[in-house]
C-alpha cells in the first residue's frame, strides 16, 4: 500500500551558489559519502531528501543527514533512512521508498513513492 507520494525539483546553479555562499550547508544536508559529488548530483540528492520529507508528510524532526541517496556502481539509486528518517518511516509504516532521480537542462527532479509492508 502507498503510505505518501513526494516530488520535489531543485534549480542547479541556484542550489550551487548556496553552497559557495554557505559551505556548512554541505555539512547539514549531505552524510560523509555524499559530499564529495557533482553539484548535479548533489541537487537531486536534496531534491530526493524532500521528495522523502514529502512522502511521510513533511514531519517535524527530520534531520537531512538522516536521509541518504545510495547508489551502487550499475545499481539504481536507492533511499536509506536512519536516525530521525527511520523512526518517523518506521512509525509511517513505510518498508521501502521508490525513488526516481533526474537531472537535465539546469533541473534536479525527484520523485519518491514510500510504500508500506
Amino acid at each position: 500500500m502507498i503510505i505518501g507520494v513526494g516530488i520535489d525539483v531543485v534549480d542547479v546553479a541556484r542550489f550551487k551558489r548556496q553552497v559557495e555562499r554557505t559551505p556548512l550547508l554541505l555539512e547539514r544536508l549531505f552524510g560523509d559519502g555524499e559530499r564529495n559529488l557533482p553539484a548535479e548530483s548533489l541537487a537531486a540528492r536534496f531534491a530526493a531528501k524532500e521528495a522523502v520529507a514529502k512522502s511521510l508528510g513533511a514531519p517535524v524532526g527530520l534531520v537531512w543527514r538522516d536521509v541518504v541517496v545510495e547508489r551502487e556502481d550499475g545499481h539504481r539509486p536507492e533511499i536509506a533512512v536512519r536516525g530521525s528518517a527511520k523512526k518517523i518511516a518506521d512509525e509511517a509504516g513505510v518498508a521501502v521508498f521508490h525513488l526516481s532521480l533526474s537531472h537535465d537542462a539546469g533541473i534536479a527532479t525527484a520523485m519518491v513513492v514510500a510504500e508500506s509492508r
